[in-house]
């Protein structure tokens, strides 16, 4: 059997079975093999109720009390279970598996696991496994894999899944790295480490094989990128621009000074647009040091030299948002340059038209998402390409602009502010601004880390802001009840909050709702339609709302602090004062230091390192920082030093064999080929 073959020569699984995994992006052995775990469960003896911490994970041996009948409510269905734990009571409850009532019969011992909640004397336990004291004794103290997972794909399913591929599959996985490199950073055979990442026999296993495949996914990102920058180096810059009035009547015509970062880097530009070479330039600022009108700048330079700038943005909200911005800017300080925009949500008349006006050079700068780098949008001297980190445009999408003409220069905007050690490594193919200085004008967000019992006084606030016109953000970290966690979920919020709150115009945002019901609801917010809006992470680079001025983050010590800072940047766009408040379920010493460094300080830089530097190794799976690079285990913040060693390895490599031409470079050198490839196959879905 091959890597290639697809899961359904795997033993016991059938079309509906392959029809879940492919939900999940599995259709073949090697993307079993590859589908990581999310975390471990380590089984750990029973405890008596006396001894828990609150809102922790416990085993507990319990015997059955008594069990209520199911209610059935319009989404869920609903049973309990008094059970007795020692001395004391516990309440247990199970959603939407009404057929496991029949499993707890009066006097049914188990050993129940789950997270236990306690409120005076009541214990509560939601959603908990159990377990016969013999099956359970079996999992003690070995760690459990945890896998993704989607709506009737179970971690047992994945689990044995798995174990088929890695029994079939790990004779197949060949060795590509040297010897002497795996010697010098002290790394695991990959085959080797292709199994134990997931059925580790011990933390110190699971540490080393995680370490090797994610030293792997830096390793062949970095010499991907080292190639693209070599193959830019050698290009001329043929759409060699010349300053223009253009520019400079922006600048004077704003109703404020740039800062001296932003006069700084809008040079950087210029010069790079101006000069011999093409520019593959990343301006990385903090949320609000303003990238906005840099970009504009250099999409002003391109058109009034007579080329075509584009600019792509992540949603069709914040699409249309900046074409509204420069086609105002436009008219107000007359500039003779023409915007259009063009997202996949237009009819195909709209299509058509948009098409048609940029393929002939009527319209100068081209605002869109995704769809500017579709095969059918024909550029007539696209010149520059402006892009948010979230769609980066690396090896593959930069080949096809470059395929649609000219070489493009390339401007990429990063708000999410990593240390400049790390940025050098992760943008190795870009040269690096930093516009490390914000706007006069705008005032600093006022911060506070809670617990629960500040809720009703969240509230009472949220009230008095919506009264002064103003709106609300309340993120969580989940769409819908999760069976392990107890954490806030959106659309549960969204109907307690309707019923607190009954005044006010509540909606939900969310990830699995259609694209075009999240711009319907995005664009109402905008509008100020919606008072308060209660969405996942899918906000953080999605829209711009200057008059929302509360945000509030439900379960913030499950995020990292570098994705909270991104967050709070959807709040104080406006002159009007903004607040942030971070809602914390952990009462944890170490979650309370780590939030706090939000408290004490604005500036993303300075929480970046610090969120580094708290960051111990042991926290290898907590919900993963967002807004760099997507990468399938590896993390550049809590990962920071395999970045480094691969960076390094890199350099190395390629210092003594350019080419990857030797003979102990030849597997590598397959293996880059083919990761390369998979890149381009994924960008064209």
């Amino acid at each position: 059997m091959e890597l290639q073959d697809s899961i359904l020569a795997l033993k016991g699984i059938g079309e509906k079975t392959a029809a879940l995994f492919a939900k999940v992006g599995v259709h073949t052995i090697e993307d079993l093999i590859t589908y990581y775990p999310r975390g471990y469960e380590i089984c750990e003896a029973p405890v008596e109720l006396s001894q828990i911490e609150d809102g922790r994970k416990y085993a507990v041996w319990g015997m059955v009390l008594s069990v209520s009948p199911v209610k059935r409510y319009t989404k869920y269905q609903v049973f309990t279970a008094q059970i007795r734990v020692g001395a004391a009571q516990m309440q247990g409850t199970w959603y939407n598996v009404p057929f496991l009532r029949n499993r707890f019969p009066r006097g049914a011992r188990y050993i129940f696991r789950g997270i236990v909640n306690r409120s005076g004397e009541q214990y509560r336990m939601e959603q908990p496994e159990y377990y016969l004291p013999e099956d359970y004794e079996k999992l003690l103290h070995v760690m459990q894999p945890k896998y993704p997972l989607t709506a009737g794909l179970t971690g047992k399913t994945v689990a044995k899944a798995v174990r088929q591929a890695l029994d079939v599959g790990r004779s197949r996985i060949e060795e590509y790295l040297p010897e002497p490199l795996l010697k010098k950073y002290g790394l695991m055979p990959e085959p080797e480490a292709a199994g134990l990442v997931h059925f580790p026999g011990n933390e110190e296993e699971m540490r080393r094989a995680r370490n090797r495949l994610v030293f792997d996914e830096f390793l062949l990102f970095v010499l991907g990128l080292r190639r693209l920058k070599e193959s830019q180096e050698e290009l001329r810059n043929e759409a060699r621009m010349s300053q223009t009035p253009l520019t400079e009547q922006i600048v004077r015509s704003l109703p404020y000074e740039l800062t001296g970062a932003q006069k700084r880097v809008w040079d950087e530009i210029a010069a790079d647009m101006t000069g011999e070479h093409i520019m593959s330039r990343l301006v990385q600022g903090d949320v609000g040091s303003g990238k906005t009108i840099l970009a504009v700048l250099a999409l002003t330079l391109a058109g009034g030299s007579g080329y075509q700038g584009a600019l792509m943005a992540p949603t069709e909200v914040l699409a249309k948002q900046h074409y509204q911005f420069v086609s105002e800017l436009f008219q107000k300080y007359g500039i003779p340059l023409t915007p259009i925009l063009l997202t996949g949500s237009m009819t195909q008349k709209e299509k058509r038209i948009a098409g048609e006006k940029i393929a002939a050079g009527t319209v100068q700068i081209i605002i869109g998402t995704h769809a500017l780098i579709q095969e059918k949008v024909v550029y007539h001297r696209l010149g520059l390409v402006v892009t948010d980190e979230q769609h980066r445009f690396g090896v593959r999408q930069r080949d096809t602009l470059a395929g649609k003409g000219l070489h493009p220069h390339v401007l990429v905007m990063s708000a999410t502010p990593i240390p400049r050690t790390l940025a050098i490594i992760v943008y190795g193919d870009l040269d690096i601004s930093v516009v490390d200085e914000l706007p006069a004008h705008r005032l600093p967000i006022k911060n506070c880390v809670v617990d629960e019992s500040y809720r009703p006084g969240a509230y009472r606030f949220m009230e008095k802001e919506t009264a002064l016109g103003h709106q609300v953000y309340i993120i969580c970290p989940m769409v819908e009840e999760n069976d392990e966690l107890e954490l806030e979920n959106v659309t549960d919020y969204t109907k307690k909050l309707r019923r607190i709150l009954p005044g006010l115009a509540v909606e939900c945002l969310h990830g699995r709702m259609k694209a075009k019901e999240k711009n319907e609801i995005m664009e109402r917010f905008a509008a100020g339609e919606i008072q308060i809006l209660v969405s996942t992470t899918v906000i953080e680079v999605g829209i711009n709302v200057p008059n929302a001025t509360v945000m509030m983050v439900e379960n913030a010590e499950r995020f990292g602090l570098a994705q909270l800072h991104q967050l709070r940047g959807r709040v104080g766009r406006g002159d009007a004062q903004s607040y942030c408040i971070f809602m914390s379920g952990s009462r944890g010493k170490e979650t309370k230091k780590r939030l706090e460094v939000l408290n004490r300080s604005n500036d993303g830089f300075y929480i970046a390192g610090e969120d580094l530097r708290l960051r111990g190794p042991g926290d290898l799976f907590g919900i993963r920082q967002s807004g760099v690079l997507e990468f399938k285990l590896g993390d550049v913040f809590q990962d920071a030093k395999l970045l480094q060693d691969a960076g390094g390895a890199a350099e190395e490599i390629l210092r003594e064999d350019p080419g990857l031409e030797k003979a102990e470079h030849r597997m590598l050198s397959c293996r880059l080929e083919s990761s390369l490839k998979k890149g381009w196959e994924s960008a064209a879905l």
